[in-house]
């Protein structure tokens, strides 16, 4: 796999203190397989992920769009002091309305605590934000999350995004259903957040 990542975002590696986003690598494939089977009720996932499923996908897919112009997601890796602690993105890209879908995934022994947990996905949620708005221009970004997680949908809110709607019992979890929430950021706003006083 190509290390040198999207060319879309050169040499792109935004941080805050220690905690940074980057292109992702090969190396990420496999903590990234297990957390997302370990945390399958958070996702839009309905089977467990192989080794072989979890690499062909990086190698056939995700490989080839780092030389796109235009590819239709762009995940990142998220470290802390240089060791990988979750990664996300941004999926689902629109680049005629230059719009696009945030995801992201904390390393499964980093969501126990849930101060710890809304830190941090703040810190990536404000990463993304320069990487959505700053570096690939982009004028909207989205998130989608399920209701169960209140910590979670708490902290989107709480990062600057604004809710927009409640998809009602849009999935079954732990045989509930459950619903998704929906919330934006727009680049008027995140300009106006950078040039707030702090």
């Amino acid at each position: 796999m190509n290390q040198t990542g999207y060319q879309i975002l050169g040499d792109f590696h935004e941080n805050i203190g220690e905690y940074a986003i980057s292109s992702i690598k090969l190396e990420d494939a496999e903590p990234i397989r297990l957390w997302r089977n370990q945390q399958i009720s958070a996702l839009r996932q309905s089977n467990i992920l192989s080794k072989d499923e979890q690499r062909s996908y990086f190698e056939n897919v995700i490989e080839p769009s780092f030389s796109d112009k235009n590819p239709k997601q762009i995940l990142l890796r998220y470290t802390f002091n240089n060791n990988l602690i979750g990664y996300g993105g941004l999926v689902h890209l629109n680049w005629t309305n230059l719009k696009g879908e945030v995801s992201f995934l904390l390393d499964t022994n980093r969501t126990k605590d849930t101060d710890q947990y809304s830190i941090e996905c703040k810190t990536f949620l404000k990463l993304i934000k320069k990487c959505a708005f700053e570096k690939l221009g982009l004028n909207k970004i989205s998130t989608y999350a399920y209701s169960h997680r209140k910590n979670h949908v708490e902290t989107i809110e709480n990062a600057g995004f604004t809710r927009e709607g409640i998809l009602r019992q849009d999935t079954i979890v732990d045989s509930n259903w459950v619903d998704a929430i929906l919330a934006s950021c727009l680049h008027s706003e995140f300009v106006k957040s950078e040039n707030s006083p702090k």
